[in-house]
């Protein structure tokens, strides 16, 4: 199989432009060794709550979304993911231990799989795994805080603008319903508050 497959030159490149590091031939017959290419339907979950995660997924093509539900039945999704984003639940996959969370495709979706040992791996073979994970989880903590900032400080149109401004595929590409249930909102809340922008 060759290394140049489209799947892999989107993951090689983002690996690459993440940690400011190229792969050689090694490196980068090491990242295909470690990672499985899996095609997923709408609808279709990678995870399960009270399942172990067992793998890290990067999107190469399509949408997905991880959620919780409450004792009421009411969804709370707690992070979307589009293509170059990350799926998985981090502490589940890092400690072993039944998650929480549901992982679900919104679309058709092309992803490639990691388990915690092959990462382990290419920590210790491929700097570039090394100094992209640290990147991502600087730029995760960060985008968690402003979140919990915005949850806490912001009403609910300013919280739709923000994530409309930094996030536009966001909204484009997701149901109302879901993305209410991100910003900590009704649909019907959603509903109005796009209507009332519409008409500015």
């Amino acid at each position: 199989m060759s290394l140049h497959e489209p799947s892999f030159e989107v993951l090689f490149s983002y690996i690459e432009s993440r940690s400011s590091l190229l792969l050689d031939d090694n490196d980068r017959a090491l990242v295909k060794q470690a990672f499985k290419q899996k095609n997923l339907r709408k609808r279709q979950y990678l995870l399960q709550e009270g399942d172990i995660c067992k793998y890290m997924a990067f999107v190469v093509k399509g949408a997905g979304r991880m959620y919780t539900i409450n004792k009421n039945g009411q969804e709370h999704t707690i992070r979307f993911a589009i293509e170059s984003w990350w799926l998985g639940d981090e502490e589940s996959f890092r400690q072993g231990t039944p998650s929480i969370y549901t992982i679900e495709m919104t679309e058709d979706t092309e992803v490639l799989l990691v388990t915690k040992d092959n990462l382990d791996q290419l920590y210790d073979q491929v700097p570039a795994i090394t100094r992209m994970t640290r990147k991502i989880d600087q730029k995760r903590a960060i985008a968690t805080q402003k979140r919990l900032q915005d949850t806490i400080s912001l009403e609910a149109e300013q919280r739709y603008i923000r994530l409309e401004e930094t996030y536009p595929e966001i909204v484009r590409r997701f149901p109302q319903a879901m993305v209410a249930s991100y910003l900590g909102i009704s649909a019907e809340t959603l509903s109005r508050v796009r209507k009332k922008l519409l008409q500015k």
